[in-house]
């Protein structure tokens, strides 16, 4: 194996093709695969995190996904995309996951339902944009986080992953039209979530200081206008009423 690949050397490697990197890495040039890695840390994270809904499972699972990919090249056929691959390794990764979390659990069925409703006890720091403040991303996190598992992993896919929809479809082996139903019915749950932390009546809020102050000056304006054209009528009349007195 060669030299350890450089932080530089993965920023050069940013336009190279997944399948280029794949088949150098099945030639012998291992070490590019950390390019692969870098390049999809971000992705498989949140999808994770979509899934298992713990921090440090995720980072587990992702490194168990690479590991897996890694291990399996020789069965990727080039015929799809080497993201969706990988992709799908970490999904079944994730769900292998819950499975032995189901099974560990001895507690009865009330307090597995009512703690499967409940947040991650660590927190995730997914970054979902860098325009959003801190309290308003915190609120937006844990409004996904509460998500349903079908429907938050879609929504991370879809409108945070910004991954297609036949992408989507393939990752997680189902239709067109459920991955279309479960964003709609996702975006719903969110709407109706996000809807408790304001009342749309506060939301630009017009208070009535300022609305008594607004009504007052365009009143004074209108009426400003009624006496400039009651003044110019009046003018007019009394133009008309010289020149008849002059014509007499």
């Amino acid at each position: 194996m060669g030299d350890i690949i450089k932080k530089e050397d993965i920023t050069a490697a940013a336009s190279i093709a997944d399948n280029e990197i794949i088949a150098r890495v099945i030639r012998g040039e291992k070490d590019l695969f950390a390019i692969i890695v870098n390049r999809y840390n971000q992705r498989l994270y949140r999808v994770a995190m979509s899934i298992i809904n713990n921090d440090t499972e995720a980072e587990d699972i992702m490194q168990s996904a690479y590991i897996k990919a890694y291990e399996n090249l020789q069965k990727f056929e080039f015929r799809s995309g080497f993201g969706t691959w990988l992709t799908r390794i970490l999904i079944n990764e994730s769900l292998l996951q819950l499975k032995k979390r189901k099974q560990s659990l001895t507690m009865n069925n009330d307090i597995i339902e009512d703690k499967m409703g409940q947040p991650a006890t660590t927190e995730a720091h997914t970054p979902l944009s860098a325009t959003l403040n801190g309290e308003l991303r915190e609120i937006l996190e844990e409004a996904i986080r509460q998500l349903p598992e079908k429907y938050r992993t879609v929504f991370v896919m879809r409108e945070i992953e910004n991954m297609n929809v036949a992408e989507t479809q393939e990752c997680l082996a189902i239709s067109e039209v459920n991955v279309k139903v479960r964003l709609n019915r996702s975006k719903a749950l969110l709407r109706n979530a996000l809807s408790r932390y304001y009342k749309k009546e506060d939301v630009f809020h017009f208070h009535l200081t300022r609305c008594s102050r607004v009504t007052d000056y365009v009143m004074q304006q209108i009426n400003n206008l009624e006496n400039n054209e009651q003044t110019n009528n009046e003018q007019g009349t009394r133009n008309i009423e010289s020149r008849s007195e002059r014509l007499i």
